[in-house]
């Protein structure tokens, strides 16, 4: 299942299991941490004294009491000092304790807070790399809905350099597209005065009274023309959204589950894709498998027109993802990254 990004209070996220990114005391003294043990009512104090604290990089679990979910899972991240007492060995343990915990207990959907990205001042870029890592990596082996909850837009960044170069991009597409519908507004203006002056009342009298004379156009047999071309031509439907994905799966020699993980795209959607010659998936989802079989720009556009969309340079996310195709890039969670940095939807479910 996959890897899905979203801006949310975690308190509010409805899921199985919730992280909670604690301290060693599980005291829920501030944060993220104070957030959830409010949320959840007087009960989550009593139960967490009861586990008797949590080591760096392990996790406990409890009920959800007054949470919209079944279980808080409670993990205590590393302190940063300078990146060399091994606080991101601890970070990562932070996740994949956690996951494995939230298996344990058969839970199907679990939602992350970017653990120690806030007062205990781990950098956020390299808290967010380690999360995405982590998580990727469980997510290809196993069937469950990871969220990633980032509360604060500030919270959350990509690189400086690939937010400018993407920025450039997008603005260079949009001057494009601006000059384009600029230089057609104009044509059109300039034909409709062509137009307008270009035969003077007389003459415009002689052309009517020449059609006038002209033999009557046997329009049903034009339109049966028409049906039976239409006919004819039904007769031959083009390759589906669907035949076409599960080909280009051939042609790649990889599973289907390793395109609809690499795609982040849940395996039950894959298996109604699979199943149904005519589903019409979302323009996320086409792109996300396009990503997934690394197609080039030609084939992703191919593969877009069967389900019916186009890339357009009026839409930012359509942009952001031409900007990875072209740069060689079919890492889908840098992808989804840098879409989330801008506020677009994201690739996959």
């Amino acid at each position: 299942m996959p890897l899905k990004l979203i801006r949310d209070d975690i308190t509010r996220v409805s899921c199985d299991a919730i992280v909670n990114a604690s301290d060693n005391e599980l005291s829920g003294g501030g944060g993220v941490d104070a957030a959830i043990h409010k949320a959840a009512g007087p009960e989550m104090d009593e139960a967490c004294r009861k586990l008797n604290g949590c080591p760096d990089g392990e996790a406990r679990i409890t009920k959800g009491y007054d949470l919209p979910c079944r279980y808080v899972i409670h993990t205590a991240g590393p302190v940063y000092v300078d990146g060399l007492h091994h606080e991101e060995q601890v970070l990562r343990n932070c996740y994949r304790n956690s996951l494995n915990l939230a298996k344990e207990y058969q839970c199907e959907s679990v939602a992350f807070p970017l653990i120690s990205a806030g007062v205990f001042g781990y950098p956020k870029e390299e808290a967010l790399q380690t999360a995405i890592s982590e998580i990727t990596s469980f997510v290809m082996a196993n069937d469950m809905l990871v969220y990633l909850v980032v509360f604060d837009q500030k919270v959350y960044q990509i690189s400086t350099k690939l937010y400018v170069d993407i920025q450039q991009f997008i603005d260079e597409k949009y001057a494009a597209e601006h000059y384009d519908e600029t230089s057609s507004a104009r044509r059109r203006r300039h034909q409709q005065a062509k137009k307008k002056w270009s035969y003077p009342d007389a003459m415009g009298s002689a052309r009517e009274a020449m059609y006038n004379q002209m033999p009557a156009y046997s329009y049903a047999s034009r339109e049966e023309r028409a049906e039976e071309s239409l006919e004819e031509r039904l007769k031959v439907v083009d390759e589906s959204f669907s035949e076409m994905l599960l080909r280009k799966i051939d042609e790649a020699g990889i599973s289907d589950s390793d395109c609809y993980k690499k795609a982040n795209i849940d395996r039950k959607l894959f298996s109604k894709i699979r199943s149904n010659r005519d589903y019409r998936p979302s323009k996320p989802t086409v792109l996300a498998f396009a990503i997934a079989l690394e197609l080039p720009l030609k084939e992703t556009e191919e593969m877009l027109m069967k389900a019916g969309f186009a890339l357009s340079s009026s839409s930012k996310f359509d942009i952001i993802v031409e900007y990875f195709i072209r740069h060689g890039n079919y890492d889908i969670f840098a992808i989804n990254d840098a879409l989330f940095a801008f506020d677009q939807p994201t690739l996959g479910v």
